[in-house]
């Protein structure tokens, strides 16, 4: 059964592996022209192993920008994934918790996506986690390094919109989430509440006010038509 959990992790990451094969080229080749060697753009790829977050580190590192800014700065745009675990967490109080230490590490976006998907109809299993974790983890790391060392060879990628690419991932996979009402108006306010507070503020912190903002809408929404159902059933 462990075995079979942990194949259909692996089968299941098949649309995120996709992925991230031209996406985490795009950020290799990026990296590269921004000065990173091969080696440091697989360490960053292997340890801080998030695509938003890297592209910002990579930017800001080519234009001088200390470490401790750098640091910071990927910390704000990371802070959302706590969100993201607390809505797992319930799903792994039985798991050791160094299981939940190894899973916890490859939780990204796109990840979560799947995780919250599959647990919705089935029961948590950690082998299933670690298959698709660890295929996607891997997937990431191999295709930014083959990025670096294809970064000399094209010219200019932006003019490709390779810069693009992770943003445009980021809306395919809430396309897969949106199913009803609710959600379409979380993601219209999540938008329209990162692109203010950007405006008025500028900033990381768009991300994860936003989220807090627009969750709090769809919770409230849930409840005041439950409450009109009740209603209307009396």
């Amino acid at each position: 059964m462990t075995d079979s959990n942990f194949v259909t992790g692996i089968k299941k990451s098949v649309p995120v592996v996709l992925g991230y094969i031209p996406i985490g080229m795009a950020f290799g080749i990026l990296a590269s022209q921004q000065g990173l060697s091969i080696f440091e753009i697989f360490m960053m790829s292997s340890m801080v192993y998030a695509g938003a977050s890297q592209f910002i580190a990579t930017a800001m590192i080519a234009s001088g920008i200390n470490a401790a800014s750098v640091i910071f700065t990927v910390f704000l745009v990371n802070l959302r994934h706590m969100l993201m675990s607390a809505s797992l967490s319930p799903y792994f109080r039985k798991v050791p918790s160094i299981i939940q230490a190894l899973i916890s590490f490859g939780l990204t976006d796109e990840t979560y996506a799947l995780d919250i998907t599959h647990l919705k109809e089935h029961e948590p299993s950690a082998y299933f986690f670690m298959g698709l974790h660890t295929s996607c983890y891997a997937t990431w790391v191999i295709s930014t390094v083959m990025g670096g060392m294809l970064g000399n060879l094209i010219p200019d990628p932006t003019r490709w919109g390779m810069d693009y690419a992770l943003s445009a991932m980021f809306i395919a996979l809430l396309c897969i989430q949106i199913k009803d009402k609710r959600d379409v108006l979380v993601a219209i306010c999540s938008a329209a509440f990162s692109l203010l507070i950007t405006t008025m503020s500028g900033g990381s912190w768009n991300v994860i006010i936003s989220t807090i903002l627009a969750a709090t809408i769809g919770v409230s929404a849930d409840l005041w038509n439950k409450r009109l159902s009740l209603s209307s059933s009396e």
